[in-house]
């Protein structure tokens, strides 16, 4: 993986021979970084990516410099605008914890995706609690890589894909650099960015810092936030054979969340908020270390060794919105996360009767270990983390374990110019643990303690297995390509499913690991770089599916609440598409002094149960799986001048196995169809620029998600409509 900024069907032409992408990526020197060559925002990985292998999967380069889009508060509408099939859940203001999912999966915090940043794993845990509170301010990224199901065999049981985040390097040609970026918008936001990086000693050091602080008063009551992040990179090319990179990612805030709505309180007035006494906070420590060796140009080795140390703090109200709260003792929710882990490839060339080949193989060792408390804080309400009774928390105190150790194998068997082959392997050691007690306290009416019991607990669950894939790709000419892929995919039962203690949902205690594969074919091209495509179908079949049913509770409180089990077999099929023309191009060819693109994406999904234990949900639709997305999109640029009018389209679609259209709680029920237009425009002379953007432009009053927890629970209002203004300044 890597910052190439080149798209899958760039061709190298020597004299009268045309290396197509195949070959060209065999020549690894070919990969070229601080390219100038302008995109549209949107590339494809090359087959060979860095240390990975990308050849006939489903993959997009959202390329940021390129982009015009709302970049300081992480607006991944727009980010992620060219992206065929992925659905948003919107939760705050600035993009704090992003949250995507594609195929029908559920986007909550990013959990079905693998996340990385520069190649290493940045969720809490990857397998036992994959949710990612983490998200790089975009202002400091190069490219964003996102392959999807077919990505497993590389980078571990996941069913949604691999979502990696390349941040910027310091300038290679000045020994220092400067960008600082200062961001006024509505509601009281306020962003800056500043970055430093350059090329000193002799021109083996390149490095790179940035800090980062946002803070904002909410468009909602009660939804206060500040942020700070901070990033430093050092890469030291100590001969041409061997370089070092390290890094550390130090990001804290503290946001104060106005809580959920029931459907009747959104209808009211969605501004509203019922909750002036939750408050979220998080605290992510990140490192890694990279060594990299070139034995020669056909055989090199990554060896990269990663660590995180982070702690997320919830605490207020968990009882739904239609619950009023009366100041009672708030709900505290503590987990730390502590994991290292190393990953080690190898990369080789080589040929068979003239054409040549290329393999990828390593190993993945990660030990993983995460605290959750969960326990009564004061009556307050003000941001204060405290436990009342930290040796016996009245909810639970668990610890969970986690060894994950994993070889794999891809091969890119080019059997000519046109046609490869490229099968592969993985196989995966997974033991997680969990030891502590959880609580139930009964009360009476007056408050009273009726009961109290403790159940001590202890698991430990050991599996290994073997999972494979393939995939073929036909270059139909240098700039066109089919191709097709299927791989196993599997995912492990994570800590939350294990013991949590929430009124609106409860967890099967025999709840077990998910399997399945996902397969696409497609065919895709890029001619001339002013017409790109790619138009895809999609089978994402899913056995022993965790999910949520609709259940009642029993009396005297007859409370709706989800129960989360293996609740059935689901298969995903769909179609996704994504075009763009560069208009005036097609129109006057070269000779073209301004661009005007007008890009189209969409992605028509049929999410059912099958085989379900309960046969009310039978055929039912998957919930978070929307039939169709839409956005549809048209740039201009003209020399420093650029603009770009977006809209988004989402179909309705349910949140609980059941399809209940709506409940008392709002916890549970339909998400309603809605659509969103953002507008952006920028303007660059010389070392300046100023850029201009409206969210929500129509104002349109709409939610993305009812939460069953924290930032709940019940409807999440999305922003009304917002206006940014960034100046920026380089030197």
């Amino acid at each position: 993986m890597g910052g190439n900024l080149f798209s899958q069907t760039d061709s190298l032409t020597i004299g009268k021979d045309s290396l197509q992408r195949s070959k060209m990526n065999y020549l690894e020197e070919f990969i070229i970084t601080n390219s100038k060559r302008e995109t549209s925002g949107i590339g494809r990985l090359n087959s060979i990516n860095g240390f990975g292998i990308f050849e006939a999967k489903k993959s997009e380069l959202i390329v940021l410099k390129d982009l015009q889009a709302n970049l300081a508060t992480n607006n991944a509408r727009q980010i992620f605008g060219k992206v065929p099939g992925i659905n948003i859940w919107e939760s705050d203001q600035a993009g704090l914890q992003l949250g995507v999912g594609g195929r029908g999966l559920s986007p909550n915090r990013t959990s079905n995706f693998n996340t990385r940043q520069n190649g290493y794993d940045i969720s809490a845990d990857a397998l036992g609690y994959p949710e990612s509170y983490y998200t790089p301010p975009v202002e400091a990224l190069d490219a964003i890589e996102v392959v999807r199901g077919a990505s497993a065999l590389q980078f571990g049981t996941q069913f949604g894909g691999m979502l990696n985040f390349v941040m910027k390097k310091g300038n290679t040609l000045k020994p220092i650099s400067l960008v600082s970026r200062q961001t006024l918008g509505s509601f009281g936001f306020f962003g800056t960015f500043n970055s430093i990086g350059g090329t000193i000693l002799n021109k083996k050091l390149n490095y790179y810092a940035f800090y980062n602080h946002k803070q904002s008063n909410g468009w909602r009551p009660n939804s206060s936030f500040t942020v700070n992040t901070f990033y430093t990179a050092l890469t030291y090319q100590f001969n041409e054979k061997l370089s070092l990179q390290t890094d550390y990612t130090r990001m804290n805030y503290l946001a104060q969340q106005p809580g959920g709505l029931t459907d009747a309180q959104f209808l009211n007035n969605p501004q509203q908020s019922l909750r002036k006494r939750n408050w979220f906070k998080v605290d992510w420590n990140l490192a890694s270390l990279e060594i990299v060796y070139k034995f020669n140009s056909n055989l090199k080795l990554s060896s990269k060794t990663f660590a995180l140390s982070s702690q997320r703090l919830s605490l207020g109200n968990l009882s739904s919105p239609n619950v009023a709260d009366l100041g009672a003792n708030r709900t505290l929710i503590d987990g730390k996360f502590l994991n290292i882990g190393n990953e080690t490839r190898l990369l080789a060339h080589y040929k068979i009767y003239g054409q040549p080949q290329s393999v990828l193989t390593g190993t993945r060792i990660y030990v993983g270990s995460t605290r959750s408390i969960q326990g009564d804080g004061n009556n307050g309400s003000g941001p204060d983390f405290t436990l009342l009774n930290p040796a016996k928390p009245e909810n639970s105190d668990y610890l969970f374990t986690n060894i994950n150790a994993a070889w794999f194998a891809e091969n890119i068997f080019r059997l000519n110019a046109r046609w490869s082959i490229t099968p592969g392997v993985r196989a995966e050691y997974i033991n997680t643990a969990s030891t502590g007690f959880f609580r139930t306290i009964s009360r009476d009416f007056a408050g009273n303690i009726i009961a109290d019991t403790s159940f001590y607990d202890k698991q430990n669950s050991v599996r290994s297995f073997v999972f494979a894939g393939i995939g073929i790709s036909y270059k139909i000419n240098p700039w066109l390509e089919s191709y097709a892929n299927f791989t196993q995919n599997y995912r492990a039962v994570n800590f939350n499913d294990l013991r949590i203690v929430n009124p609106n949902i409860k967890v099967d205690a025999n709840m077990k690991d998910e399997h399945g594969f996902s397969s696409d074919w497609g065919i895709r091209g890029n001619y001339n770089n002013f017409f790109n495509f790619d138009i895809s179908v999609f089978l994402l079949s899913y056995k022993d599916r965790i999910g949520q049913i609709l259940r009642a509770d029993v009396p005297p409180l007859y409370q709706d609440y989800r129960f989360r089990t293996n609740i059935a077999d689901s298969r995903n099929t769909g179609i996704e598409c994504f075009t763009e023309a560069d208009i005036l191009r097609l129109w006057k060819g070269e000779k073209a002094k301004s661009k005007l693109n007008l890009f189209f994406n969409l992605a028509f999904v049929n999410a059912i149960y099958i085989n379900a234990k309960d046969k009310s949900i039978e055929s039912n639709q998957v919930e978070m799986a929307a039939p169709f997305m839409g956005r549809i999109g048209i740039s201009y640029k003209y020399k420093g001048f650029a603009s770009t009018l977006q809209t988004n389209k989402v179909a309705a679609h349910f949140t609980d196995a059941t399809n209940a259209e709506k409940v008392s709680g709002g916890v549970n029920g339909l998400i309603p169809a809605y659509s969103v237009a953002d507008l952006s425009m920028s303007y660059k002379i010389s070392r300046y620029s100023v850029e201009l953007s409206c969210n929500n432009l129509t104002n349109q009053a709409y939610f993305t998600r009812r939460a069953d927890a924290y930032p709940g629970p019940g409807i999440i209002p999305s922003d009304a409509r917002s206006f940014y203004l960034t100046l920026g300044l380089s030197l």
